[in-house]
């Protein structure tokens, strides 16, 4: 059973803003500033907004955004094939009208991240230097200071902030939602370690709340993410009644740093921009992984390269496999992979001489809490933006460097939707629903049956292997509430949901990849499947996409 609340104490603070966002990513951050922009626009110069982050301002995933933002910004380029590479990558599941919106909106925002101070990396002539990913036929990826786009991004962000009148709550972690007495999102409870008057649990009440909490990757033992990660935003969400959908399509990115078999955590990513400029993946004897399996070879799109690297290892009986960047040369991969070079270096490995070993990790969550195009969910006053959201942008499987440009757009959207209509929610009610949490021991388990029964190969037995793992974990409950078991009373719901998803979905799709069922169905499952949580359970229907 999933608790509908994870607290039932009484706030021992209260506080209120106009609009409070959660999350300091590049949509939290982009979406506080365009709502402070937006509604002095509309005549609210005296409306306040609340940022409030799990840990630091810097900490969460976009400083670890290696690879870039794409939009359509060189002369051979344009939104149409900027749009056709993203409906192609996300294998029949992409939302057309969200996509629309993403690459043609997508210039002028990256424009205007750029005129608030992210200094993108340019040529000799001073235009913007443009690279390729992977499942990209342009060279449209714009990056900052060679492979450390995300740190520069959010540096710009953060700076804009600090001037912006925009108030700072940081180690604040969400709790639950407060909802009024028509179901009108109006505030939220969370846990400040802080000290005076914001310590310990406390509320926030507000006119419209804004989730921009990031992914789930710690569900799985192994991901690219940072330990903020616990899919906070979207646990929250399905506790409060929102719809979540596509929980089942993680990106498994192919090319994490392997640190060895017993790593867990957040891995070193190993930006796909190296495969962009020439490098290969190959296997043990230098046998070339990707040649022959996809026109694009290495710049196939991510879940064909993941799927590719299981198999290759999988055949071979090895956890790695290894990228072969030596052809790229010293001046290159130092000028632009300044991040990956200190990585290996770490490690005892020269790139311009050694062999890098890599292996996929958890990466994106292609699904989320659900949402229209102005990134309103179906919790009035409730809005979700970046990773935590379903925007439907991307399907089945996300191009590479779409997700800080799907932050980008749709922050923007919801600004102006939340200006042009600020809610008028009524004083939130107090709830009778059930609380319960699992003990924080539970969570190594958990990634660990995460990662061997619901990673990049699944099938039923080990589906259903899972599902009663987590069940039994479920049933390991804590009396001691804080955020080691609240953090774990998440990744248990975002688990639940996500292997009750894949499990429904009978094939292979994406970077879903059902071995027992290796053909992808258009005829029963070219449609996404929508879960909400009903009365401490489950329940979920399919909506086909057209």
């Amino acid at each position: 059973m999933i608790p509908r609340r994870l607290t039932a104490a009484p706030p021992g603070w209260t506080t209120a803003a106009d609009v409070v966002v959660v999350g300091s990513g590049v949509a939290g951050l982009t979406a506080a500033l365009r709502c402070r922009d937006s509604l002095a626009a509309a005549g609210r110069p005296d409306a306040t907004v609340l940022l409030v982050t799990k840990a630091l301002l810097d900490a969460g995933s976009t400083r670890w955004a290696q690879g870039g933002i794409a939009a359509a910004l060189a002369a051979d380029d344009s939104p149409d094939d900027h749009y056709a590479d993203t409906i192609t990558a996300g294998a029949g599941l992409c939302d057309s009208a969200a996509v629309r919106t993403l690459v043609d909106e997508g210039p002028a925002q990256v424009r205007a991240l750029a005129a608030l101070g992210a200094a993108f990396d340019q040529d000799a002539s001073g235009a913007l230097e443009l690279t390729r990913e992977g499942g990209h036929l342009r060279r449209r990826i714009v990056h900052a200071g060679g492979d450390a786009t995300g740190l520069e991004v959010e540096r710009a962000l953060i700076s804009a902030l600090h001037d912006s009148g925009v108030e700072v709550i940081e180690h604040a972690l969400v709790l639950d939602l407060l909802t009024d007495a028509a179901g009108r999102a109006c505030g939220l409870t969370l846990h400040v370690l802080g000290e005076g008057t914001r310590d310990g649990v406390g509320a926030v009440s507000a006119r419209a709340v804004v989730l921009a909490t990031g992914g789930m990757g710690q569900v799985y033992a192994s991901t690219t993410n940072p330990d903020v990660s616990t899919g906070d935003g979207v646990a929250l969400a399905l506790r409060a009644g929102a719809e979540v959908a596509d929980l089942e399509f993680v990106q498994f990115h192919p090319t994490a740093l392997f640190r060895g078999s017993d790593a867990t955590g957040r891995q070193p990513l190993v930006t796909e921009a190296l495969r962009g400029e020439g490098a290969v993946l190959v296997d043990a004897l230098q046998a070339r992984v990707m040649a022959g399996v996809h026109e694009l070879a290495d710049l196939a799109p991510r879940d064909v390269v993941a799927k590719q690297m299981a198999r290759v290892m999988a055949a071979q009986g090895v956890d790695h496999l290894f990228l072969d960047a030596r052809g790229l040369g010293p001046d290159l991969l130092h000028r632009r992979f300044p991040t990956l070079v200190t990585n290996c270096a770490d490690m005892g490995i020269d790139p311009v001489r050694d062999l890098v070993p890599v292996a996929p990790a958890a990466h994106y969550a292609s699904g989320g809490v659900r949402t229209d195009l102005d990134g309103r969910t179906d919790v009035p006053g409730l809005f979700a933006c970046g990773e935590v959201a379903c925007t439907g942008v991307h399907g089945a499987n996300r191009l590479a460097s779409n997700s800080l440009l799907e932050g980008l757009v749709f922050a923007n959207r919801i600004a102006s939707a939340i200006a042009a209509e600020l809610p008028c929610p009524g004083e939130p009610v107090a709830h009778d629903a059930a609380t319960g949490l699992v003990e924080a021991a539970a969570r190594p388990e958990l990634q660990r049956a995460m990662t061997e029964g619901a990673g990049v190969l699944r099938d039923a037995v080990s589906l259903a292997t899972t599902a009663k793992l987590i069940a039994d974990l479920a049933d390991r409950t804590s009396e001691a509430p804080g955020p080691d078991t609240w953090e774990t009373t998440n990744l248990v719901t975002i688990a639940t949901a996500l292997v009750d998803a894949a499990d429904r979905r009978i094939e292979t799709r994406g970077c879903h990849w059902r071995v027992d069922h290796p053909d992808r169905d258009d005829q029963h499952w070219r449609a996404r499947w929508v879960t909400r949580l009903d009365n401490d359970r489950l329940t979920g229907h399919t909506e086909l996409v057209t």
